[in-house]
């Protein structure tokens, strides 16, 4: 069901503030490897939370199985084999390098979700 939620709108905005200033700011490092992948799928999450009325643990695994495919997708090398090795954005989307840890740090930021979520609702139903 299609919805307007102004926490996760709020929240959305936020991460996404941050997200651009780890970008803008770090440029490598534990920050921007870790706490940026960390925050992502906050973001994708909060995102999805935002317009649609669907369950938690859905979303959180939907968000997670999309990460580990994002991040697969760098294990192919697939920006490569698309021929878009030079674009800034697909670079962005898809990530250049695979890292199992980054598989790790994104399992994390999903656990941290479904966490709060549960301490603040009591419930993973909605």
């Amino acid at each position: 069901m299609v919805t307007f939620r102004k926490k996760y709108f709020l929240l959305t905005l936020i991460l996404f503030i941050v997200e651009v200033l780890i970008a803008t700011f770090f440029h490598g490092g534990f920050i921007r490897n870790y706490i940026g992948d960390f925050l992502v799928v906050i973001f994708v999450y909060c995102l999805i939370r935002t317009f649609f009325k669907i369950p938690v643990i859905t979303v959180a695994a939907g968000v997670l199985i999309f990460s580990y495919l994002v991040e697969f997708s760098q294990y192919l090398n697939l920006v490569k084999h698309l021929g878009f090795e030079k674009s800034t954005l697909a670079g962005i989307v898809l990530g250049h390098s695979f890292e199992w840890l980054d598989m790790v740090v994104y399992t994390l930021g999903i656990i941290v979700v479904v966490a709060i979520e549960r301490i603040m609702q009591g419930t993973l139903n909605d």
